[in-house]
């Protein structure tokens, strides 16, 4: 139960949390713009 809520937190953090300092993309997306 405490690692599936921690991978879920995890995931969140990396996939879906916007950053106002990354024009508003996740930190995976801005990964995926910046080096392709």
């Amino acid at each position: 139960m405490m690692q599936r809520t921690i991978h879920d937190y995890i995931y969140y953090y990396n996939h879906e949390r916007i950053q106002l300092n990354l024009k508003g993309l996740s930190l995976v997306q801005f990964r995926t713009q910046s080096c392709c």
